[in-house]
């Protein structure tokens, strides 16, 4: 398990219980081992970030994005993030939200095809 901020848990619990749409469709595919039989989290604190989607055996960080994350301060703090998770070894895999809405079956085809090509 990577580092966990306990300082961010109450703030992780409320995002698990104010989900997005997006979030909650994806969720859907993602709960359960329903992939290759991979525990995902949901709104895991790690280091100072609290990651919409984690899965540690993959060293997979799922992330649904809206369009505030489009924007220039966006990016540059999403950049910053994925260098910082990159640094323990994470993958982080982006979707926006029209993704996730309209096309969940080909998103779910990426991470199944990610974690595949990523395996040992």
């Amino acid at each position: 398990m990577k580092p966990y901020n306990k300082n961010l848990k109450q703030a992780s619990r409320d995002l698990r219980n104010n989900m997005t749409e997006a979030e909650k469709l994806l969720w859907s595919r993602l709960r359960s081992k329903q992939i290759l039989a991979l525990q995902f989290y949901l709104q895991k604190p790690i280091l100072n970030y609290i990651v919409d989607f984690y899965c540690p055996a993959a060293n997979l960080v799922i992330e649904c994005d809206g369009s505030q994350h489009f924007m220039e301060e966006g990016l540059e703090a999403d950049q910053i993030r994925d260098d910082a998770l990159a640094q323990l070894g994470l993958k982080v895999l982006r979707f926006d939200n029209g993704q996730v809405m309209g096309q969940l079956d080909d998103v779910v085809e990426v991470i199944y095809q990610f974690i595949q090509q990523e395996s040992p």
